[in-house]
Formats: structure tokens, C-alpha cells, sequence
């Protein structure tokens, strides 16, 4: 797998790590809430799918560091397996949240287009 799909990647993955961490536990600051919903509401009362969705974008994020790192350590196919097929989760979520929440889409492009570039860049190289 070459650098370029390994760099987006890690991008992708530091985004999903990032963004479930404010979720998780930083998700009642204001500014945080306007970050990643575009309006400082808050709703107590999806607290747990919130968290959900945190632990989603981490493992998300842990996937991609695994691949990366399973590439360069252990089994080069096993790595580049786990890198495309957690980009390919990535792109595919992205275009459904852009579909269900059009309002959303600068998000949407965060979540799917580092993983686009290294599936691309895979294909390419």
C-alpha cells in the first residue's frame, strides 16, 4: 500500500478518534455542540445514542490504526485488508449521513473524504 493511501488514512483515523472523543466527553461545552451539529441545542435525551455513535467513530479510528500498523508489522495483507475495508465503511457511512442529513455535509465530507483519497490512492498505486 503506498504513503499517500497510508497518510490519508491515518487522517481519516485521527478524524474518527478526534470527533468521538468531543462526543463522548466533551460533548456538553457549547462550541463543541456547534462543531458537530451545527447549533448549540443540546438533547439530554440521546445522551446514550450519543455514546453510541462515540464509540463508533473510536473503534472506527482504532481500525484504521490497526491496519496501518499490521501493514508495517505483521502481515502485509491482513493490514492492507483492514485499511481498504475500514475506508470503504467510511466512504459508505459518509454518503448515507450526507444523504439522511444534508444540513450536515461539511461532516459528512470530514468522514468520507480522507478515506476516499487512500482508497483511490490504493487503486492508483
Amino acid at each position: 500500500m503506498n504513503l499517500v493511501a497510508q497518510v490519508f488514512a491515518l487522517i481519516a483515523a485521527v478524524t474518527h478518534l478526534v470527533v468521538g472523543a468531543l462526543e463522548r466527553f466533551a460533548y456538553d461545552r457549547p462550541a463543541v455542540r456547534l462543531f458537530l451539529t451545527t447549533s448549540t441545542a443540546d438533547a439530554p435525551e440521546v445522551t446514550l445514542w450519543r455514546s453510541g455513535v462515540a464509540v463508533y467513530n473510536i473503534l472506527l479510528g482504532l481500525g484504521l490504526v490497526a491496519g496501518v500498523v499490521v501493514l508495517h508489522t505483521g502481515d502485509t495483507t491482513a493490514g492492507r485488508t483492514l485499511v481498504l475495508a475500514f475506508c470503504a465503511f467510511l466512504v459508505a457511512s459518509a454518503l448515507v449521513f450526507a444523504a439522511g442529513f444534508p444540513r450536515l455535509w461539511r461532516g459528512a465530507v470530514g468522514q468520507g473524504l480522507p478515506p476516499a483519497i487512500a482508497l483511490l490512492a490504493a487503486a492508483v498505486g
